[in-house]
């Protein structure tokens, strides 16, 4: 299960883990067998249960009422939405078991979920099946590369967007750091920054706590996906921003006072290395101070995996 704020590069995970020929990718799954309430009835999961299966694609290139992971699953959601959100999370486990054993020739070791919001699930699926492993990445954004794009994409509808985002920066990560230790579930912490500027290593790393060998397809997800994504990222359908994992470093060329500032706070600062920077596949030359900030990069540059 990958948990983080939004925004932090969730779906790209999810997607390269599916490139995996022991990985499969179901983006927010969780999201999507959770019965909506009444205020969300015009939101994806509750148009997949009724006309929209039949016009949203999955990441597989199929319709969803026509995806054989998916298909004739959201029917039997429908009818089942009143039953517990694990218990449907493990019918569509066993489904997802019986599909891949049918199409694959690579026995499935891990089923991936990627719903950043929650953070209950893992705690109670585990519960449920405890003969079955859980596993949780924590992925987290620089909390000054993530408030500059939570800033970008307000476009003045907020007040103080880049003090906002700090403070939900660091209320929403110490929420899912505690709840995470808590649970008991094993915890790999990995930084956005670490992944896409060192995708290799840092997906290597993942693949050995996972039990399994890295292999080169994952660097390339947007081609090589076995992922069946009806939820997560638009991304996901953008064959440029797919096909390789690169790093949005247009939060470098920031004027922001406050953003440059961030890591001024200990508490903040300490975080950030902490959640961020865990792998050490950057070496020392990051986290950037502000100072470096200006002539390392320029406005809006994606920066290609080194």
């Amino acid at each position: 299960m990958i948990r983080g704020l939004g925004h932090s590069g969730t779906t790209v995970l999810d997607m390269a883990l599916g490139s995996h020929p022991k990985m499969l990718g179901l983006g927010e799954a969780v999201r999507i067998v959770r019965k909506p309430t009444p205020s969300e009835s015009g939101k994806g999961p509750a148009r997949l249960r009724g006309q929209e299966r039949f016009e949203r694609r999955c990441t597989c290139g199929a319709f969803a009422a026509e995806c054989l992971v998916w298909g004739d699953f959201l029917p039997w959601l429908s009818d089942h939405d009143a039953d517990r959100d694990e218990d449907k999370l493990v019918e569509l486990l066993h489904r997802v078991e019986g599909f891949a054993a049918q199409t694959s020739e690579q026995p499935l070791h891990w089923v991936i979920d990627s719903y950043q919001a929650d953070r209950v699930m893992p705690d109670r699926l585990r519960n449920v099946q405890p003969s079955r492993p859980v596993k949780v990445v924590l992925l987290v954004r620089d909390v000054r590369s993530w408030v500059h794009s939570e800033a970008r994409r307000s476009k003045g509808k907020r007040l103080f967007p880049v003090l906002r985002g700090l403070l939900r920066w660091w209320r929403v990560n110490s929420l899912l750091e505690k709840d995470l230790k808590a649970s008991g579930c094993d915890v790999f912490c990995l930084g956005y920054e670490e992944l896409a500027l060192a995708p290799e290593q840092s997906l290597g790393r993942l693949c050995n706590w996972m039990g399994l060998d890295f292999v080169e397809t994952m660097l390339t997800p947007g081609g090589s996906s076995r992922s069946h994504i009806l939820s997560g990222n638009r991304m996901r359908f953008d064959p440029d921003r797919s096909a390789r994992i690169c790093y949005d470093s247009a939060w470098l060329s920031s004027a922001s006072f406050l953003l440059g500032c961030a890591l001024l706070v200990p508490p903040i600062a300490a975080m950030n290395r902490r959640l961020v920077y865990s792998q050490g596949v950057l070496g020392q030359s990051w986290p950037l101070r502000p100072s470096q900030r200006r002539s390392s990069s320029g406005e809006g540059r994606r920066d290609k995996p080194q």
